[in-house]
């Protein structure tokens, strides 16, 4: 089969053909009908963002595609099933602290490396082995629309965090970071679940006034001038009452006062939930935490059982899927850079193999 190829850290992907993946049981081959190529793939790809990955591989997280072959234990899965690919991967030895890696992307931790070894290659590639249970059907599609279906990824990822931050309808959401492709995604769906009003913030003027004119009414914008009391003060006015929920997904790239801020700007016995990549520590009063019982939690990625929800909701309507530029395997390298250069609210990059 032809697959993209990592063999090192800042070297283009080479397109070759490669060995068709072995099927064992437990698992899934996926014909890859579409595969999204992250907004900063070519950092991973670089090795600025020094994720966990043993080269060479065939890079991807997850996809969208069609059932090739499923294993002998296999009970509802049957070939040229249409499939969503959960790049989300976790040990089976411990149910309650398992492994994780994301599949084609990064072994998470150095514990999940012997993982990572086993399901070494991503979806970059005409076909993928994966766990049965990352395999998840999403019932009949066009095959012109297996790259719009790619939009899941990026939706799981917040709903992952309002479903730890445990939203309900009628509740004030702020997303810190909304005008990335997961925070913006992150209004999406915190409107599809109820939220009465969604703050969101960011720097991108432009990209704010898109989110307040696509959901007129519902969307209230806050642009961070980096000044701590006037970006709370601006949070909480917009919010024109107590924010009940956080949800922080800032890039690298900004500062760890913007969480402080956002954070603060809680209501008493608020929630927090953290999923963004600030590298730094976030300083926040111990006495005020306790007094208010605020709650701060991390969050990485999604409870399994968050993505065949996410399927009804975009099956029911309620969520739309965004735009898409695709490209074919041989131009992987120019989709990466596409992606870096177009990854602005509702956009995604995917590839064709």
């Amino acid at each position: 089969m032809k697959a993209a190829v990592l063999k090192a850290f800042g070297s283009p992907l080479s397109v070759e053909t490669v060995p068709d993946p072995v099927l064992g049981t437990g698992e899934v081959i996926v014909n890859v009908a579409a595969a999204g190529v992250l907004a900063y793939a070519g950092d991973v790809y670089s090795g600025k963002r020094q994720y966990l990955l043993e080269l060479p591989m065939v890079p991807g997280a997850g996809g969208v595609g069609r059932v090739r072959a499923v294993g002998p234990d296999a009970t509802r899965l049957a070939v040229g099933d249409w499939v969503s690919i959960d790049p989300t991967v976790r040990s089976r030895d411990d149910a309650v602290t398992p492994d994780i890696i994301l599949q084609g992307l990064t072994a998470g931790s150095p514990e999940a490396l012997r993982l990572q070894r086993f399901y070494h290659d991503g979806s970059f590639a005409e076909q993928v082995r994966v766990p049965t249970e990352n395999a998840i059907p999403i019932g009949e599609i066009e095959p012109a629309d297996a790259g719009r279906w790619c939009g899941l990824g990026k939706l799981l990822v917040p709903y992952g965090g309002l479903l730890a931050g445990r939203l309900l309808a009628g509740e004030t959401l702020l997303i810190n970071g909304a005008t990335g492709a997961f925070g913006s995604a992150g209004v999406l769906v915190g409107i599809a679940m109820g939220a009465a009003r969604v703050i969101a913030t960011g720097r991108n003027a432009q990209a704010l006034a898109d989110l307040e004119r696509r959901f007129a009414g519902r969307v209230r914008t806050v642009q961070m001038s980096g000044h701590e009391e006037e970006d709370r003060r601006k949070m909480q006015s917009a919010a024109g009452g107590p924010i009940d929920v956080v949800l922080d997904l800032l890039p690298p790239e900004a500062s760890p006062t913007w969480v402080r801020t956002a954070v603060l700007a809680l209501r008493p016995y608020g929630r927090a939930i953290l999923m963004g990549g600030i590298r730094s520590d976030v300083s926040l009063p111990y006495g005020w935490m306790m007094r208010y019982g605020i709650e701060v939690r991390g969050q990485w990625m999604y409870p399994r059982e968050a993505i065949p929800r996410m399927i009804k909701l975009v099956r029911s309507g309620q969520i739309k899927l965004g735009e898409v530029t695709e490209f074919p395997l041989e131009q992987i390298n120019e989709a990466v850079a596409h992606a870096a250069t177009n990854a602005g609210p509702f956009k995604m990059t995917v590839v064709r193999p």
